[in-house]
């Protein structure tokens, strides 16, 4: 068994980013946030899904060129190899992610 808490877990950026909850040995997830005019950052990987729930906030996501608006609720899974981004103009936006397999050197960029 594994227990945490997410108060306990820092952001990547300090007050956005994404904040690791668990990581290993199978799926690593955690929780997204993307304060206005920040993005996740273009990228794919190779073996890992993702897939992302959205908590709270509007934002625009982009998958292998297909841009799209995602607001709570949506859910979105995102296959290997597809390339994709989510970027906030907005307002404070929330998600959850899991990753899996667990392979965190799995991430490119083009």
């Amino acid at each position: 068994m594994e227990r945490a808490k997410e108060s306990e877990k820092e952001f990547r950026h300090g007050n956005w980013g994404p904040k690791y909850i668990m990581r290993g040995p199978r799926i690593e997830w955690g929780v997204l946030k993307l304060i206005p005019g920040k993005e996740l950052g273009a990228h794919y990987h190779k073996e890992v899904e993702e897939t992302f729930y959205v908590i709270s906030g509007k934002a625009q996501m982009i998958v292998d060129g297909e841009r799209f608006e995602i607001s709570a609720g949506d859910a979105i899974r995102v296959e290997a190899p597809e390339e994709h981004n989510i970027i906030n103009p907005s307002e404070d936006f929330l998600a959850i992610f899991i990753k899996s397999p667990y392979l965190p050197e799995d991430k490119y960029t083009k």
